[in-house]
């Protein structure tokens, strides 16, 4: 994780920002209704890259065999911190919206939206994770714990912190990211935890049940909704630019400095791979929680956010999920756009793919190798000459057992 801060430092924050605004003036052009601070709420719901569904396509069958390893660790990366970060744009807006004044809204999203939120999660975090490290590697030093239980900790240790920061009002996201950094800080976590079946196995489980439930979620007939401003060839026109101008723009431009990023090809498809699921969806709900119920029709600009964002939301999770499932065997198609890497045909289930096989280790005495390695003192003239006599042997043998077996037959 140290190596590569600087990168991932990179490709969140101002591939954030600069999508953040992008999206919230195209929102602002096709939805004149809205305000332009609404459009920079809904804007911040739909600029963190959601973990569990880039997790689920960069870790799928054909992730494994086209997209470089360096590029898959980097956006997993990248789509777990800005999921976390997008609290700071999301109060932001929110802020402006529901206070009267600009200076107390920035003085909330000071002290709330990044002292207490943001900043006290991160400290919260790496606390917990460094102590969670030490007390690992005391254990496992100690033959206090074993290497398959590692799997069951760190999910423990997601849970607890997750109930521990969220309990207090912070970003817990972002602290259960800053924990997880700090525990795979010097790479130790990652060789006792990188393969195992167990963690393939808790992916699949809960990235299914994210499915499921985004699905049973959307909301269908609220794509049209013309009292709102809201229609499908709006939807539409809306996710293609997002497509176009949330993420590869801002990547094309600063790729130069991710060492991991090596080719204007593997940047664009670094910017063109920016799901948006679980995430936007949870930030929207913590939207939704801090703004009033809309009444049919909206009263004002806040009710007319609360009712505006969850279809649009919606529309774009459900588009994106389709497209970028299908991103990774579409780049595929064509050697030139990634590095590819040659694999044999396997029968293995996509779930294993990755997981380390233990290895047969075969002892063999000296004497058996001394005897296997020996070789004739005689020429090559000699040991063509063995091999037919070999052969011959072999032949004789058989007819011999043939006949024997026919001898028995006819006896009995």
């Amino acid at each position: 994780m140290a190596r590569h801060g600087k990168s991932l430092l990179v490709m969140v924050v101002p591939t954030m920002a600069i999508g953040w605004l992008i999206v919230a003036g195209v929102l602002f052009g096709l939805f004149p209704k809205l305000s332009f601070y609404s459009c920079l709420a809904i804007s911040a719901c739909l600029t963190p890259t959601d973990p569990i569904i880039c997790a689920a396509i960069v870790g799928g069958k054909y992730a494994e065999r086209h997209v470089p390893l360096n590029l898959r660790r980097i956006l997993s990366a990248e789509s777990a911190a800005n999921d976390g970060l997008a609290y700071p744009f999301l109060t932001i807006s929110l802020y402006l919206i529901l206070d009267k004044t600009k200076q107390e809204a920035i003085l909330h999203w000071v002290l709330v939206g990044w002292l207490y939120q943001v900043v006290m999660g991160i400290v919260i975090g790496v606390i917990l994770g460094l102590m969670f490290s030490h007390l690992m590697k005391f254990s496992h030093q100690r033959g206090f714990i074993d290497r398959e239980s590692y799997i069951a900790q760190y999910l423990a240790l997601a849970i607890f912190i997750a109930g521990v920061v969220s309990t207090i009002g912070s970003d817990d996201l972002l602290a259960a990211f800053a924990a997880g950094s700090a525990i795979s800080w010097d790479g130790e976590f990652n060789d006792h935890t990188e393969g195992e079946a167990f963690a393939s196995i808790l992916d699949l489980v809960l990235n299914c049940a994210c499915f499921i439930y985004i699905g049973a979620w959307l909301p269908f007939e609220s794509f049209n909704s013309p009292e709102l401003g809201i229609t499908p060839w709006r939807l539409v026109i809306l996710f293609l630019i997002i497509l176009a101008l949330r993420r590869i723009p801002a990547i094309m431009v600063l790729y130069r400095w991710v060492p991991e990023i090596r080719t204007w090809r593997e940047a664009l498809f670094s910017g063109h791979f920016g799901p948006m699921g679980v995430g936007a969806i949870f930030i929207s709900s913590l939207a939704l929680h801090k703004l009033p119920a809309a009444h049919n029709p909206p009263k004002n600009e806040q009710e007319l956010l609360a009712a505006s964002l969850e279809p649009m939301v919606a529309f774009i999770v459900l588009c994106s999920i389709v497209i970028h499932g299908l991103s990774i065997p579409f780049f595929s198609l064509g050697k030139a756009t990634l590095y590819l890497t040659t694999t044999l045909p396997s029968k293995t289930p996509d779930w294993m793919i990755g997981i380390r096989h233990a290895s047969t280790n075969i002892s063999v005495s000296p004497t058996s190798v001394d005897q296997a390695t020996s070789v004739p003192d005689a020429n090559s003239g000699a040991l063509e000459d063995q091999q037919p006599q070999h052969e011959t042997r072999d032949i004789a043998t058989g007819v011999q057992n043939i006949t024997t077996t026919v001898e028995d037959l006819v006896n009995i």
